[in-house]
């Protein structure tokens, strides 16, 4: 909102207006205000919380410290989704397609997972929300985005025409050739160790014969719909240990806004062997606030923590990433960059389809790891719980280099 009044100061040549017109500058303070949020309003909810007695509900693991959790305030997410919004809304150009679209994920699945810890909370039910509406949800939001993606005309990128170029004047007011540009809707993303880093959706269709690539768009909403749910629920099962699931989607978070960065610019697109997409800086100013409300909320989640995000954070965190990584063409780098993510969601299908398994064969369940999720089985062998969160960060930031590292395989 402040954009389109900074905006009118300028057109009335009010002295600094023009600063509002710099993401950089938008971005700093996207991620001050979110800090801000995140601190300052976070310890008023918790005092709210605790008032309201909103406290976890500690299931038996028998994990060492877990009863000292219990009572400890969540369904915090809404501190994250507070600090990520209002800095938004005040600094992000709202008619931007990109931000809309950030705006209503993140709303989408907050109000999901606020409706699953109220169920587990208020309603005393362990099980929350049903699996199948959760799944419905996820779906529903796919679709949301998937076509928009496909079918808004905002929505494009940038491609050179094969041969063609066009003559504009240089820094130096030289006329200079460049190769000429058309902006196109496409089925394609980024991919490393793939010829210019390409891959398109439209493949998986080839083999119904000419014309068949017209299709393309209904594998790319396909895939939309796979890639929320799987790195939603990815992050809802990391979120078992204090700062385990904040830290890591910072360390995500700020990947993708470097992504994000260098996608807007045609330079560092061109070098990177990335999509140029046009209007994507403005996703850096949601990214940010996303940073700074992951960093705000560590403040009070950091081990021992006064605060739990809940599924209302979770889910969100999951979806926001997800989404994010779909619009700028970066989906497929999301098994390495959420490789924390994907290793805890293995570790769960791994433990029980091998349990079942078995159990059917030998009439005796048998389990691969002491505990599933991952972070469950470090706590059984005896690590404490600090050092895992920390080792996982480690892991994270690791594979946050590789991803931009991969860039450059080709």
């Amino acid at each position: 909102m402040l954009y389109y009044l900074f905006e009118y100061l300028e057109q009335m040549d009010i002295p600094g207006a023009g600063m509002f017109q710099y993401i950089s500058f938008r971005s700093g303070l996207a991620v001050i205000v979110s800090l801000l949020i995140g601190t300052i309003y976070g310890k008023h909810v918790i005092n709210v919380l605790q008032k309201k007695q909103i406290g976890e509900v500690v299931r038996d693991l028998n994990l060492e410290g877990q009863y000292a959790k219990k009572g400890t305030p969540t369904m915090g997410g809404i501190i994250i989704i507070a600090s990520i919004l209002i800095p938004t809304l005040l600094f992000a150009k709202l008619s931007n397609v990109y931000i809309i679209l950030m705006l209503v994920s993140t709303v989408w699945l907050g109000v999901i997972g606020f409706l699953d810890d109220y169920i587990k909370v208020f309603k005393k039910n362990k099980e929350g929300l049903a699996g199948r509406f959760k799944i419905i949800g996820q779906i529903g939001l796919g679709l949301i985005v998937g076509l928009t993606l496909w079918f808004s005309d905002s929505v494009v990128v940038r491609e050179k025409v094969p041969g063609e170029t066009i003559v504009v004047l240089n820094e130096s007011g030289e006329q200079v050739e460049r190769p000429a540009t058309i902006d196109v809707k496409s089925t394609q993303t980024t991919v490393p160790f793939m010829k210019n880093n390409r891959f398109d959706y439209a493949w998986f269709v080839g083999f119904m014969g000419e014309g068949a690539a017209k299709w393309g768009w209904v594998v790319f909403v396909l895939a939309v719909i796979f890639v929320i749910t799987a790195v939603s629920n990815g992050a809802n099962m990391t979120d078992g240990l204090d700062g385990l699931a904040t830290g890591t989607s910072a360390i995500i978070g700020t990947t993708l806004g470097i992504l994000a960065y260098v996608s807007s610019n045609t330079v560092f697109a061109e070098y990177l062997h990335i999509m140029y997409i046009p209007q994507s800086e403005e996703l850096v100013i949601f990214m940010s606030a996303f940073i700074g409300a992951t960093i705000g909320f560590l403040w009070y989640n950091s081990f021992p923590a006064q605060v739990f995000m809940g599924d209302t954070g979770s889910l969100t965190l999951g979806g926001i990433i997800a989404v994010f990584a779909i619009i700028i063409k970066t989906e497929l780098l999301i098994p390495i960059l959420c490789g924390i993510f994907l290793v805890e969601n293995i570790s769960v299908m791994v433990q029980v389809s091998w349990f079942k398994y078995t159990k059917k064969r030998y009439g005796v369940g048998r389990r691969v790891f002491k505990m599933a999720p991952l972070h469950h089985h470090y706590q059984k062998k005896g690590y404490t719980e600090s050092k895992i969160v920390t080792r996982f960060w480690i892991v994270g930031i690791l594979l946050a280099v590789l991803t931009i590292v991969t860039l450059k395989v080709r």
